[in-house]
């Protein structure tokens, strides 16, 4: 692994818990890896002791297969040739572009740091602005300028906090896009810090899952949304919730008994004897659940917001339980109406009733196998 954090954690004078704790994970060269989570959960922290603004308390960073930070070494963040881009930009206002983005190269030869400032400009999109100042120019480029300074002294590692906090909500998802493209032409290995899931899945090829210092989960996008490790990933990635059902056995298959309806059919769900009398708590993600005018089962719309080609509404059933669906925007109802629904369902994810976070969902796979018999 090009970047490797091994069981690290960080924990401040006099506080209770540690604000990374027991973290581990891998990154290849050429990957970017993502760190999302809700605020306070260490992702920040994390992302700094790898710059070298924090030192551990416990366990290793290695960059390339050297140790940069233990107990006993911390390798100050200016030797780790290691780039950074924050939330704020950070340009200076009396420099134009050539400036901002050749100051951290002045070693280099006149000529020799102008070509490289043209290279990552143009490598940004800002090809021929170098005599422009950061004022005249919008947020999404002024973000640009920063991303070209960081990768100007071709660091072997590239650390972003936030980068897109700042910007409108709409132009974030784009300049996330934009951000992955220009870090893959660099072939630049990277490590991004946000809370927006819309962010974290444009651009990152891995994602980490982080809640109370500790890593839920290291993987790709999907594998979150539909494999998810422990509950806070089911809770906190994408739209659903959770609704009690009941595990039972029909011949070699397993039916899932919800408030919904039963479930059949299914390809993935663990045997009934995972939980005690088949009684668990099952994902409902707002794409399982399909709005359809003549299906028996009726639900009320308590809350809806559009989202352009879509309305996420969240509807509650006779029984109470509530579920999300996503609705194609020209379907407008209005709140308190009641809009037929059915499930529409490939594979469940369960949990033990009221499962705590770091709860671990029943294994689905090998179970139907042994189920299906040879």
């Amino acid at each position: 692994m090009f970047l490797n954090v091994a069981n690290l954690s960080i924990t401040y004078p006099g506080a209770v818990a540690p604000a990374v704790d027991n973290v581990t994970l891998g990154l290849r060269a050429g990957d970017i890896g993502v760190l999302i989570g809700p605020s306070g959960c260490g992702k920040t922290t994390l992302l700094r002791a790898v710059a070298g603004l924090e030192r551990v308390s416990s366990g290793t960073i290695a960059i390339e297969r050297e140790a940069v930070s233990k107990p006993g070494l911390h390798v100050p963040a200016e030797q780790r040739r290691i780039g950074m881009v924050f939330q704020d930009y950070a340009l200076f206002p009396h420099l134009d572009l050539a400036g901002n983005v050749g100051f951290g190269i002045h070693h280099l030869p006149k000529s020799e740091r102008a070509s490289r400032v043209a290279e990552v400009l143009a490598l940004v999109g800002l090809q021929g602005m170098e005599a422009r100042f950061p004022h005249e120019l919008s947020g999404g480029q002024q973000q640009r300028v920063a991303l070209a300074r960081a990768l100007a002294p071709r660091p072997r590692l590239l650390l972003l906090d936030e980068p897109f906090s700042n910007l409108d909500v709409d132009l974030r998802e784009r300049l996330a896009h934009e951000v992955r493209g220009i870090l893959k032409a660099a072939g630049a290995t990277a490590l991004f810090v946000t809370h927006d899931q819309l962010e974290a899945f444009a651009i990152g090829d891995v994602i980490g899952v982080m809640h109370q210092g500790k890593l839920h989960q290291w993987d790709d996008a999907y594998a979150l949304y539909h494999r998810p490790a422990t509950r806070f990933v089911a809770e906190f990635i994408g739209h659903g919730v959770f609704t009690p059902a009941r595990l039972s056995m029909q011949g070699n298959d397993v039916v899932v008994h919800t408030p919904l309806g039963a479930l059949h059919d299914l390809e993935e769900c663990p045997l009934p004897s995972a939980y005690e009398g088949g009684l668990c708590d099952v994902l409902l993600r707002a794409d399982d659940i399909v709005h359809d005018d003549a299906s028996p089962v009726k639900a009320q719309i308590v809350r809806k917001a559009f989202r352009g080609s879509e309305f996420l509404y969240t509807l509650q059933l006779t029984t109470g339980d509530v579920l999300m669906t996503h609705v194609p925007s020209h379907h407008n109802h209005e709140v308190g109406e009641w809009i037929g629904i059915r499930p529409e369902v490939d594979h469940v994810v369960t949990f033990a009733r009221d499962a705590g976070a770091t709860a671990t969902p029943a294994p689905a796979n090998a179970i139907l196998v042994s189920a299906a018999g040879p």
